[in-house]
């Protein structure tokens, strides 16, 4: 139904509206009572898809990735669709409006999307205050927690952006993503060199210690990184003991795309990044002799897909543009073919 009927209607629209528009079509639904119809379609309940990592028990392996629900609005209403976990983010320690529109744009010749969004967001204050009903103890939904830094910050003090986000949602996530690979923030990727990476990951590590139960950070990477710098990331998740990658962020290539639009500046997910991130994710596992965690992340449109970047070494996977393409039965579709194998 979803792929016939309601994606080619929203399809018509612009992208970044739908996307609006979509979540409170959602919120309005749960109101009128369809949760637990959302629920009876899209969750697969089996005690064989729970996965312990970092000290989180996932009641399944596919996530949603950061950038869906940016500011935490509706991971509740999204938890029905049957995703194990939420990632909420990118947030900055300010709110920021973001790169100017248009800046969202669908390549559907290539099942793929093009965005330059560049960390819109209300600040990390307002998502707290969303989550504050979800309290750690008695979730809804397991929730990540994706941080940034402010576009006007510049990187010699991009650390402290990433300490305010990381205080500020301490006692109201599940797990911190470090963010340092969207290509939509100018000279943010800068921070993925060996030395400025290694110093925001120690400090960040050094002010979990300090808590009373720290909790997982992992870092979400770029596909575009050479064999050389997936090295260097094996080397730093060593030093600093962080608890996992992310593997992997939007692409800046543009290799073998067909769409008209395929020039628009910004990062590229969908179909067409589907094997660079295997490729990544089964360098990492292989070179580092399967020492950390890895979350797959990058054209997951069918369950082939996601079994495809687990059986190259991911212990948990996320959804963001084969969500949209393909709808919340894609969600069903990889947790009962995981049940089968």
């Amino acid at each position: 139904m979803y792929k016939l009927i309601i994606r080619p209607i929203l399809f018509l629209n612009d992208p970044e509206k739908v996307h609006y528009f979509t979540f409170s079509l959602i919120r309005f639904l749960h109101k009128i009572g369809f949760r637990g119809v959302f629920r009876s379609l899209y969750h697969t309940n089996n005690p064989k898809l729970e996965r312990e990592l970092f000290g989180l028990k996932f009641s399944n392996p596919v996530g949603l990735a950061a950038g869906f629900d940016k500011d935490a609005k509706l991971y509740k209403e999204l938890s029905n669709f049957g995703f194990g976990f939420i990632e909420i983010g990118t947030v900055t320690p300010k709110p920021q409006p973001g790169n100017p529109k248009k800046r969202l744009f669908r390549l559907k010749t290539d099942s793929a999307i093009i965005n330059r969004m560049g960390f819109n967001n209300g600040g990390v204050a307002e998502a707290v205050e969303r989550l504050k009903s979800n309290p750690v103890g008695n979730k809804h939904v397991l929730i990540g927690g994706n941080i940034g830094k402010n576009k006007v910050t510049p990187n010699e003090e991009a650390v402290n952006d990433y300490i305010i986000c990381f205080e500020a949602l301490f006692d109201y996530v599940d797990y911190f993503v470090v963010n340092v690979s969207s290509p939509n923030t100018p000279n943010l990727r800068a921070l993925q060199d060996k030395e400025p990476l290694t110093d925001l990951l120690k400090t960040l590590q050094d002010k979990n210690n300090l808590k009373e139960d720290r909790k997982p950070i992992l870092l979400k990477i770029a596909p575009d990184l050479s064999n050389e710098q997936l090295l260097d990331i094996i080397d730093i998740v060593s030093e600093t003991k962080i608890d996992g990658i992310i593997a992997t962020n939007t692409t800046i290539s543009r290799d073998g795309l067909v769409s008209e639009n395929k020039k628009e500046m910004g990062g590229l997910s969908g179909k067409p990044l589907a094997n660079r991130s295997t490729e990544v994710i089964r360098f990492l596992h292989q070179e580092s002799k399967g020492a950390f965690p890895i979350i797959g992340v990058g054209g997951i449109h069918s369950a082939k897909d996601a079994l495809e970047k687990i059986e190259a070494g991911a212990s948990l996977v996320q959804l963001y543009t084969g969500f949209i393409y393909e709808g919340p039965q894609l969600i069903s579709a990889i947790n009962k073919e995981l049940l089968s194998v």
